[in-house]
């Protein structure tokens, strides 16, 4: 099964109005699972800097939109958002 969220998983207690219900929902999720967040410009996003739709982001405009790694999230409690 695969699960994509454009929100984070800090979120997901705003999201289903319930803080309890969200835990026990990623709790499911997350039994025997491998998690990984893929970041990284898509290739729309790719394309349109290339055709100059979008200007590239600068040194202080703070980290791109979703900036491109690919990092699995092992041990411990997977629920904590890291920093």
């Amino acid at each position: 099964m695969l699960i994509t969220s454009n929100r984070s998983v800090a979120e997901w207690g705003t999201v289903f109005a319930d803080p309890v219900v969200a835990t026990a929902t990623l709790d499911r999720f997350l039994h025997h699972s491998h998690v990984l967040t893929i970041r990284g410009d898509s290739y729309r996003l790719r394309a349109k800097r290339k055709s100059g739709l979008i200007k590239m982001p600068t040194a202080g405009d703070g980290p791109p939109v979703g900036s491109a790694s690919l990092r699995p999230v092992t041990g411990g409690n997977n629920l904590q958002p890291r920093s």
